[in-house]
């Protein structure tokens, strides 16, 4: 998936569309959303902005995302922290703005842990914004709820 979204899909897009490859936002939900903040994070030349819906935050400390980091990438722990949002931003931040929005009512809040992501973006007195959207879950109606928010957000950075 990484290639294919760093590298195959933005070449389809700007072949199809009027997009300039520097001219690159990045957005996702949930797993989604924790692929585009370690894309952002760790291709910050191609990605000007990033946010996400209800991230998962921090998979290197939650049993449920130690077994897929596992599943995916094997039982070498040294190799999970590359896939590891919060710890990205801890150790690299990112030098463009970040939206993130979190429901206060989504039955995997405790496994998204966003307060690992809110703990690394003030560590690094990085340019975001962490939005707690009371009564909110995980579902589709959340995300149809803020995306305008969202596509202004990229909109406004990359015009």
């Amino acid at each position: 998936m990484w290639t294919y979204v760093a590298q195959e899909l933005p070449k389809l897009v700007m072949a199809e569309f009027a997009v300039l490859e520097e001219k690159q936002g990045i957005t996702g939900h949930s797993m989604g959303g924790h692929g585009a903040l370690t894309l952002a994070i760790t291709l910050p030349e191609q990605f000007k902005s990033v946010s996400a819906f209800a991230p998962i935050a921090n998979p290197c400390a939650s049993d449920w995302g130690r077994k897929q980091l596992g599943a995916y990438l094997g039982t070498d722990e040294t190799t999970w922290t590359a896939h590891d949002a919060s710890l990205l931003m801890a150790e690299l931040g990112f030098h463009n703005p970040v939206l993130i929005d979190q429901g206060t009512a989504d039955n995997f809040y405790d496994l998204l842990r966003p307060q690992a992501m809110a703990d690394a973006i003030t560590a690094r007195k990085q340019a975001a914004t962490l939005r707690m959207q009371s009564g909110y879950d995980h579902s589709y109606f959340f995300i149809q709820s803020f995306m305008e928010d969202h596509v202004k957000f990229h909109a406004e950075l990359l015009k």
